[in-house]
This record gives C-alpha cells, structure tokens and sequence, in this order.
C-alpha cells in the first residue's frame, strides 16, 4: 500500500483529508506540526507528502525542501496562501503540485490519485527485466549477461528494452520505427530495423529475437521483473 504524509496542523481537516485517503485505499501518516511531519519524514519511507504551509512552529516550505533535497517523494502543498508570488515560491521549494484553500476533497483524492498513477508508472518503467542470462537495468540504462555487461549502442539498448516490454507480442518494423527512430525525427531507410535487430541478436547472443515473416520481430523468452 502507497504511504503518504499528511501535514495539516487544522484538525478537522486533517481527519477530513486522512479519512479521504483511506478510503481510496491509501495509508496515512497524520502529523499536525512542522516538528512531528519531519519525525515522520526521517523514520518512514512515503511516495507521497502533502504539506500545509502556515504550520504552528515553522514552514511546510521547509520539510519540502528537506524533501525535495534528499528524494524525489511527490510533495503538494495545501495552503490558503493563493498569491503569485506565494504559488512561485511553493514550486520553488519543490513542489509538484499546489492547491490553495478551501477545496473539494474529491479534487484532492483526484490530484493524489494522479501522481500516484504517475509514480507506479515509473516505478514499472524502473523495474530490471530478466529473460534468461539477460538483465536489463533501465535506470543505469546497462546491459548484463551471466553478471557481465554487454556494450549496446543507445538504439540497441532502446530496441531491446521495447522488444522485452512487449514480450510474446509481435512488434512490427513501423512500430518499431515509430517507437525508437522518428520520436527523435530521424531520417531512417528499410533496412534500419533489420540491420539493428542482426546486430542486437549478435551482441546479446541470442535466438530468443524470432523474425515473423511479413509481420515483425517477438521476443519469445520469458520475461521477469525484479
């Protein structure tokens, strides 16, 4: 279950927000002081904090900027502070998202809803893929083999990636172009996709990259995440 920090220091809304967020299936940590959010902070891992602003002993600015300097967690604040300049310094400390006060609870729930999607997508993106003696390891964008790393151009590792996301589904050349070469608005010719796919099956030393005649490429080994 995805954690979140709460940090609003009026009660009412703070049990109003909390029971909100359980009741989407979320689990909450309230604290109503800029002191208990940063205990919270430093002994809990969460995906998500929101923060009030005007707090009794301090600024949420503050613990968003302790956030943002030691994680990438989403952070939104919840303020009544609705000035330009109010709303510019809240993006500066950090945040991903700022709603001024008063405001729906289901807009709320909706904005949490949204980022949370964002990070579990990312997350997903993240995950190191395994098919056999092959790892990919998107984050250091590196290739491995029995533990020995594989040297892939940039393509190849793109077009590797996409091959293993997609396994057991049949990735047609167009897709394939569409997806590694005219995203960045190259000018590629026919022969593109098989000449990287050859040199992709060579360096990883692979049969698992099957040729369906007149439809395009399968990866066909098994696929785990990890």
């Amino acid at each position: 279950m995805q954690e979140i920090l709460l940090v609003e220091d009026n009660e009412s809304l703070n049990r109003g927000i909390t029971l909100s967020l359980q009741n989407a299936g979320y689990q909450v940590s309230s604290a109503f002081t800029l002191s208990q959010g940063r205990e919270f902070w430093q002994n809990k891992e969460f995906s998500l904090v929101i923060c009030d602003i005007t707090l009794p002993d301090g600024s949420g600015l503050d613990l968003g900027r302790e956030v943002r300097e030691s994680s990438s967690t989403y952070l939104l604040y919840l303020t009544a502070l609705d000035g330009e300049s109010d709303i510019v310094n809240g993006y500066a400390a950090g945040a991903d998202d700022y709603i001024t006060k008063p405001f729906s609870l289901m807009v709320l729930v909706s904005k949490v809803q949204a980022l949370m999607r964002r990070l579990a997508h990312q997350e997903e993106r993240l995950s190191i893929l395994v098919s056999g003696e092959l790892e990919l390891n998107p984050q250091e964008m590196k290739v491995y083999k029995k533990g020995q790393e594989v040297l892939l151009s940039k393509k190849e590792l793109q077009l590797f990636m996409y091959l293993l996301e997609n396994a057991g589904k049949i990735l047609s050349k167009e897709s394939i172009l569409e997806r590694i070469w005219d995203s960045e608005g190259q000018f590629v010719d026919d022969n593109t996709v098989t000449v990287n796919v050859s040199r992709l099956k060579n360096k990883l030393g692979t049969d698992e990259i099957s040729n369906v005649r007149g439809l395009g490429y399968i990866w066909t080994g098994k696929v785990v995440k990890k």
